[in-house]
C-alpha cells in the first residue's frame, strides 16, 4: 500500500503539539523539522559555499603568521628576515595542494576526500589512517580557530584575557547552533563575517602595499627586533616553516563537501577551491610581506596581525574593525570543521567504522549527531588547553598533512587504474602533491614532536584501532542476524505463555490484560509482594472480580526487591513447562500527560526492561517484552 504525505506542518502538526518542553526549546533554537524533499533545496551556491567551507583556510593567516613569527623571533633580526621567504615557500605548497585537490574533486564528485580516496585506492588501513587524521584535524582546527579568534580580540581589549576560555566556549555554542539549523542558514549567516574579513583585511593589505611602494626602502628589521635568544640554524627555520604550514589546514574541506554544492557539483566545487586558494595566498603573502617590510614587532600579549593593523592604520575605528573582523572569521573558521567533520563521520559510519547514529540525518537535514560530537570534543580541548591556541597548534598539522599525503598517493593510483584521457598529467600533479606533503609531514613530525606533535602521532593509530573494533562488532552483529542457515519455513509457536507484572487493579491494566488474552489463553498476572499484609487478600479478590479467567500469582520478596523475584519466577516457570519457549512479558506502562511527570512513573517498568533486555537466556532463547501504554490526561 502506498501512502502520500503532505507537507510536514499539515500532517504531523498533531504530533508536535505533544512535544516535550525539551523539544520546544530545541525547535526554538534550531528551527522546526524539515521534510526530506527539501534536501536538494539546501544545496549551496558558490557564494554561500565559499563562506561555509573556506573560513579556516582564509583565517589561517591569523595563527600561521603568529606561529612563524614566534618561531623566528628567538633568533632576533637574523631569524625574522626569513618571514617572507618561508611564507613564499608555504604559498608554493598551497598552489601544489590546491591543484592536487582540484583533481580529487573531479575524480570523486560524491565527496569523501582523503578517507574515500585512500581507502579505495590504497586499502583499508591507509583509508582508516586518513579518516582518523582528518577527524582529528577537524576537531583541532575548530579549537585553534576559536581560541585564536579570542586572542585577536583580546589584543585590542586586554581586559578580556582572563575570560578567554568562556568567550571561546560561547562562540563555539553559537557556531554549533547555526550548523544545527542547516547548511544554508549557516552559509548565509557566516557569509557576512567571511566577506567582511576579506574586504577589511584585504583592503588593509592593499593600503599597506601602496604605503610600501611610497616608502620604497624596507625598514631594517634590526631597528625593532629584540635581542637574539638562540642562534639561527636550519632546525629553527624548519620549525618556523612547519608551524606556518598550519595555513594549509582546511583546504580539503571543499573536496569533502562536494555533494553540498548546487549542480554541476564538481564544477562549482572546483571553482570555489581555486577562488579560495587565490584569496588565501594573497592574504597570507601580503600580510607576511608587509610585516617584514615594515619590521613589525607586537607588544606584550598582542598578536602579529594586531601589530600590523596598528602600524598601518593607527589605533582608530579602522583598527578595531579589522580586529573584530579577524575575531569573526576565526570564530566561523570553526565552521569549516562543522561542515567537514560530520560528513566524514557519516561516510565512515555508513562503512561501519563509526556508530551508525553518525549517519542519521537530523530534523534540519544535517548530520546533527556529528555536529554535536564535534562540539563536545572541541569544548574539551578548549578547556584542557586553557584556551591557548599556541599550545594547540603543534597538534593539528600532523593530522592535516597525513590526510593530504594519503589522499594524493591514492589519486595517483586512481588515475593509473582508470587511464582516462590525460591521466599522465593528472597522475604527475597528484604525485607532486604527495611528495611535497610527505616531506612537509616529516618536517612537522620531527621539528614539533616534543611540542605536542607526538600526541597526534599516537592518537591516530589509536583511532584506527577503535575503527576496526567498531567494524568487527558490526560484522559480528550482521553474522548473528543473518538468515543464512535457517530453514525456509520456521515452525510456528504454539500459544505462548504470557506473564503480566501488576502493581494493582486499575484502568492502566485493562488494555494490557485484553492484549494478553488476544494472543494467548495461558495468561498469568504476577504481583511481587514487597510488604506482606491484608492488602494482598484484598488485591486478589479485586483481581478475581475483574479478571476471573486470568491466573493470579503472588511472589514474595523478603528483601524488598522487585526485579530479582520476577526474574526468578520467570526462569522457574520456563524450566517447569520445558516447552521450548520463554514466557512473553506484557508490561503495563503509564504515560504521563506532561514531560516533567515522567520521573513520577514507570521506574519499575524501566528496571524490569533493562534487566530482561540484557539478560543472557539459556538455549539461545530470547524473551519477548511488550509495552502496553496507558495515557494519562494533563
Amino acid at each position: 500500500m502506498n501512502y502520500t504525505f503532505t507537507t510536514f506542518p499539515d500532517r504531523f502538526q498533531w504530533f508536535y503539539k505533544k512535544k516535550t518542553m525539551l523539544n520546544k526549546i530545541k525547535f526554538l533554537l534550531i528551527g522546526s523539522p524539515l521534510p526530506s524533499e527539501m534536501l536538494k533545496e539546501k544545496r549551496l551556491n558558490k557564494i554561500r559555499a565559499l563562506a561555509a567551507f573556506s573560513p579556516d583556510a582564509l583565517s589561517s593567516v591569523a595563527y600561521a603568521n603568529q606561529e612563524i613569527f614566534l618561531g623566528l623571533v628567538i633568533a632576533g633580526s637574523s631569524g625574522l628576515v626569513f618571514q617572507f621567504p618561508i611564507a613564499a615557500g608555504i604559498s608554493l605548497l598551497l598552489v601544489i595542494v590546491a591543484l592536487s585537490y582540484a583533481q580529487t574533486i573531479r575524480g570523486y564528485p560524491n565527496g569523501g576526500g582523503s578517507y574515500v580516496v585512500a581507502r579505495e585506492n590504497l586499502g583499508e588501513y591507509p583509508g582508516l589512517v586518513a579518516g582518523g587524521a582528518l577527524l582529528l584535524d577537524y576537531v583541532l582546527t575548530a579549537a585553534v580557530s576559536l581560541t585564536a579568534g579570542v586572542a585577536a580580540i583580546s589584543s585590542a581589549f586586554p581586559q578580556l584575557w582572563p575570560y578567554k576560555v568562556w568567550i571561546a566556549l560561547g562562540l563555539l555554542l553559537v557556531v554549533t547552533l547555526l550548523n544545527l539549523r542547516g547548511i544554508r542558514e549557516s552559509g548565509t549567516v557566516l557569509s557576512i563575517p567571511v566577506y567582511l574579513f576579506i574586504f577589511t583585511f584585504g583592503g588593509m593589505i592593499l593600503y599597506g602595499i601602496i604605503r610600501a611602494i611610497i616608502q620604497g626602502t624596507p625598514t631594517p628589521i634590526s631597528y625593532t627586533a629584540p635581542q637574539m635568544i638562540e642562534p639561527l640554524g636550519l632546525l629553527l627555520v624548519l620549525h618556523a616553516f612547519s608551524a606556518g604550514c598550519t595555513a594549509l589546514t582546511g583546504i580539503e574541506a571543499i573536496s569533502n563537501g562536494v555533494p553540498a554544492f548546487m549542480p554541476p557539483e564538481w564544477v562549482n566545487a572546483r571553482k570555489t577551491l581555486i577562488i579560495m586558494a587565490g584569496i588565501m595566498g594573497f592574504l597570507f603573502l601580503g600580510s607576511m610581506g608587509l610585516t617584514q617590510f615594515f619590521a613589525i614587532i607586537p607588544l606584550d600579549q598582542e598578536t602579529i596581525l594586531s601589530a600590523l593593523a596598528r602600524q598601518l592604520l593607527g589605533k582608530n575605528l579602522l583598527y578595531y574593525l579589522v580586529q573584530f573582523s579577524t575575531l569573526f572569521i576565526l570564530a566561523v573558521a570553526a565552521n569549516t570543521s562543522f561542515a567537514g567533520f560530520p560528513r566524514i563521520a557519516a561516510i565512515m559510519a555508513k562503512d561501519r567504522y563509526l556508530p551508525r547514529q553518525l549517519f542519521n540525518v537530523g530534523d534540519r537535514l544535517v548530520f546533527q549527531n556529528g555536529i554535536i560530537l564535534l562540539s563536545i570534543l572541541t569544548a574539551g580541548l578548549i578547556i584542557l588547553f586553557n584556551g591557548d591556541s599556541h599550545a594547540l597548534v603543534p597538534l593539528f598539522a600532523v593530522g592535516a598533512f597525513t590526510a593530504f599525503t594519503l589522499s594524493q598517493m591514492g589519486m595517483v593510483f586512481h588515475w593509473i587504474r582508470l587511464k582516462e584521457k590525460g591521466w599522465h598529467y593528472k597522475a604527475i600533479i597528484n604525485a607532486l602533491g604527495a611528495v611535497v606533503t610527505a616531506i612537509t609531514l616529516i618536517i612537522i613530525g620531527l621539528s614539533k614532536f616534543i611540542e605536542g606533535a607526538w600526541i597526534s602521532i599516537f592518537v591516530i593509530p589509536a583511532l584506527v584501532a577503535i575503527f576496526r573494533k567498531i567494524h568487527r562488532h558490526y560484522e559480528q552483529v550482521s553474522t548473528q542476524l543473518s538468515m543464512h542457515g535457517l530453514p525456509p519455513s520456521l515452525r510456528p509457536w504454539s500459544s505462548p505463555r504470557v506473564v503480566i507484572p501488576i502493581s494493582g487493579v486499575h484502568r492502566g491494566m485493562v488494555d494490557a490484560v485484553n492484549f494478553a488474552r488476544s494472543i494467548s489463553e495461558r495468561v498469568t498476572a504476577v504481583f511481587i509482594d514487597i510488604e506482606p499484609g491484608p492488602d494482598e487478600d484484598e488485591l486478589r479478590k479485586s483481581w478475581n472480580d475483574w479478571f476471573p479467567d486470568v491466573n493470579f500469582v503472588v511472589v514474595p520478596s523478603p528483601f524488598r526487591s522487585l526485579v530479582e523475584p520476577l526474574l526468578t519466577y520467570l526462569d522457574q516457570t520456563d524450566r517447569e513447562h520445558n516447552d521450548g519457549q520463554q514466557a512473553v512479558l506484557v508490561l503495563p506502562e503509564i504515560i504521563p500527560g506532561s514531560s516533567w511527570q515522567e520521573i513520577l512513573h514507570n521506574q519499575s517498568a524501566d528496571e524490569i526492561k533493562k534487566a530482561l533486555l540484557f539478560q543472557r537466556h539459556h538455549q539461545g532463547l530470547q524473551r519477548i517484552i511488550i509495552d502496553v501504554p496507558y495515557h494519562l490526561k494533563k
